[in-house]
């Protein structure tokens, strides 16, 4: 396995969560971290936290000028990773079309035009984060999911026409991040309680976790065109 140390390595969305902590976990390792997500305000708090050895940049994944902008005339990354993503969900019935179609442009299209326009340094690798509602549908998210589904075909493929290139996703089950603030406390702590007493592992997921993967992903010059289920067993049950 390669080592991280010295590469270059983006991460979209790095400015909370799952990319967040990817950044943190590509710092530990040596690597040189680039961060990008379409909040300024985000970006600069992430920074400060990561400490000044990392680079900010504001990127919105959703506009076709902004992504190819941002690629433009950059030498190539190492790695990319593709975290993060907030949309709005519901039923297929009443979720407003507007957003639905918002949610596909910034999850997949957005990936999709990352990989369109950037370029990785041979041996480099890009991976994306998907989640497992790929493979267990529910009420109310049937729209996340086929999206999810969507991304994990979409990697698998580019594996194939972009070697060589590697292309990984990372497919987390429940995951306790920061995009679950919005809910009450209270409401929060039950849903994740009952997911934890759920699980065969007995807990709910960090964002840490996924991290781990992805960083593997990054490091094991043999992988790619790989899914990977981060879901505490979530797809057992």
């Amino acid at each position: 396995m390669a080592k991280l140390e010295g590469k270059s390595v983006l991460v979209i969305g790095g400015s909370s969560g799952i990319g967040y902590a990817t950044a943190v976990g590509a710092l530990a390792e040596g690597a040189k971290v680039t961060i990008a997500s379409r909040s300024e305000e985000k970006l600069h708090a992430a920074r400060a936290g990561l400490g000044r050895k990392v680079e900010a940049r504001p990127l919105d994944v959703t506009s076709d000028a902004g992504v190819e902008a941002f690629f433009k005339d950059v030498p190539a990354f190492d790695h990319i990773v593709v975290s993060g993503a907030a949309f709005k969900f519901g039923t297929v019935r009443e979720q407003n079309i507007e957003d639905a179609y918002a949610a596909m442009n910034v999850k997949f299209w957005g990936a999709y035009r990352v990989a369109r326009n950037a370029t990785v340094a041979p041996g480099g690798s890009f991976v994306f984060v998907s989640g497992f509602l790929s493979r267990r549908p529910k009420p109310n998210m049937v729209l996340v999911g086929a999206i999810n589904a969507a991304l994990e075909t979409l990697t698998q493929g580019l594996a194939l026409e972009m070697a060589p290139g590697r292309f990984n996703v990372v497919s987390p089950g429940i995951i306790d991040t920061p995009t679950r603030a919005a809910m009450p406390e209270e409401a929060r702590k039950t849903m994740l309680e009952n997911v934890a007493r759920s699980l065969p592992v007995k807990r709910v997921g960090l964002a840490e976790d996924c991290a781990d993967q992805i960083l593997l992903m990054l490091r094991n010059t043999f992988m790619t065109g790989s899914v990977v289920y981060i879901d505490g067993g979530g797809l057992l049950v």
